[in-house]
């Protein structure tokens, strides 16, 4: 598993969002942002391990087109959020193979960096693509990532839909990452599609936020979830110009 722990940093967005839209909810990435320890691309592709050996988490990345990932050179996506009337998006083109990372902004200003050479100031915007990214990317994230502590559950109720589904939980180590310590449950249908899923900072028992995971399209051999959604209907994270290059 690859030390990436994504989504830290999106879990305080989360939380910072709920006061700012152009916080953006990077907190709830549902996932413990790991920063600065590699999330991504050229370590990643050492993954890949016979399916009978697969751990839960590895069956989850396998159903979501993880064997595909080795030969992905780019990987755009516009990622957006709406609350209420409120609108936020950003752009972003990934190189996995080299790390290079650009933001365009919606006002059109563009950020470029590189994941193995980052300063004080790259890091800020190298926070806000890991928990982009993180967010696309969930499935292969909890295969990637390292430092981690798994446990699992079997038909329980999910959050929003109240459906009967299996459980994943993921949680960080206190060390590292944007947004350490905190932790994520994953639901899941017999196929290993995440359907649902809970954000909880700090690893507490209460939950901070819950989406839903849902219209699911497949992107040159990756199956991504673009469209994210809360119980109340005015919370909406969702993903556009999404293209995969190979």
């Amino acid at each position: 598993m690859k030390a990436t722990r994504v989504c830290l940093f999106l879990h305080k967005l989360i939380f910072i969002m709920k006061k700012s839209i152009y916080l953006v909810f990077i907190s709830f990435a549902l996932i413990s942002c790991n920063n600065t320890k590699n999330s991504s691309g050229n370590n990643e592709e050492k993954q890949v391990i016979s399916e009978e050996n697969l751990s839960t988490a590895e069956k989850i990345a396998d159903a979501n087109g993880f064997k595909n990932w080795k030969d992905v050179s780019e990987i755009a996506f516009t990622f957006n959020v709406d609350r209420g009337e409120n609108h936020f998006e950003r752009s972003w083109i990934w190189k996995p193979k080299t790390d290079d990372v650009s933001l365009i902004s919606s006002e059109g200003i563009t950020i470029n960096h590189n994941r193995s050479s980052m300063d004080s100031l790259t890091m800020q915007t190298d926070a806000k693509f890991i928990n982009d990214k993180y967010w696309l990317l969930a499935p292969f994230q909890i295969a990637w990532d390292e430092g981690t502590t798994f446990y699992e559950k079997e038909k329980v109720l999910a959050p929003i839909s109240k459906d009967t589904l299996n459980q994943l939980t993921i949680v960080y180590g206190n060390v590292g990452g944007y947004t350490p310590g905190d932790a994520y449950d994953f639901f899941y249908d017999k196929n290993y599609k995440i359907k649902e899923w809970n954000f909880r900072q700090g690893n507490s028992e209460a939950v901070s936020m819950s989406t839903t995971w849902e219209d699911y399209e497949n992107f040159n051999g990756l199956e991504i979830a673009k469209t994210h959604k809360d119980s109340t209907g005015n919370f909406k994270l969702y993903f556009t110009n999404i293209s995969v290059k190979k």
